[in-house]
């Protein structure tokens, strides 16, 4: 299996998988289980990004990361929106390959950074190079988008805490009967 667990402990990381909570887009958990997983060569982009957050002062908060197709299938029949959810028939579905990460940046008091709207936001608001946010918002989505940036990630233009792998194609889907451990 080509999927790795990302632990807080093991990559210094703070974890919030939102979807194992009713704290979600939703209102409802979607996972039974808060565990995060990355394709093994997201992961390697993940530590760098983690290495260089570290080096100006900040860490890294992950909202989601690997995401069962039958998770996607649940998001898109609660939100058919090809501008926000990625259709898992006929998608790039980058979340369902492991190569995809919803985040954030906090400070030393592993306080989210402000970024202009909540994580899942689905609105205009939460394009990045959006102007009607404030400008320390704008600061940091930038900010954040570099980081990502020179770690290796291709960021959506749509929603700012979102990041995936570049090539997508190159990475098979996975579905929950493809782990050893139950997410969903």
């Amino acid at each position: 299996m080509a999927l790795v667990e990302i632990k807080a402990e093991d990559y210094s990381v703070e974890l919030d998988i939102v979807y194992a909570t009713n704290n979600n887009v939703t209102g409802e958990p979607i996972y039974k289980n808060p565990l995060c997983f990355l394709h093994k060569d997201a992961a390697v982009c993940l530590k760098k990004a983690i290495s260089h957050a570290e080096k100006i002062g900040y860490r890294i908060k992950i909202f989601d990361a690997f995401r069962p197709l039958e998770a996607q299938r649940f998001l898109w029949d609660k939100f058919p929106d090809p501008e926000f959810i990625s259709n898992p028939d006929s998608g790039v579905v980058p979340h369902c390959r492991g190569i995809a990460v919803d985040m954030t940046l906090v400070d030393e008091n592993c306080e989210e950074l402000d970024m202009g709207t909540d994580f899942d936001a689905f609105t205009h608001l939460s394009h990045h190079g959006n102007i009607e946010i404030s400008e320390s918002a704008q600061k940091n989505r930038h900010m954040l988008m570099g980081l990502m940036a020179i770690s290796g990630w291709d960021y959506n233009p749509n929603e700012w805490w979102h990041y995936q792998l570049p090539f997508y194609n190159k990475y098979e889907k996975f579905s929950e009967k493809d782990l050893k451990t139950n997410i969903i």
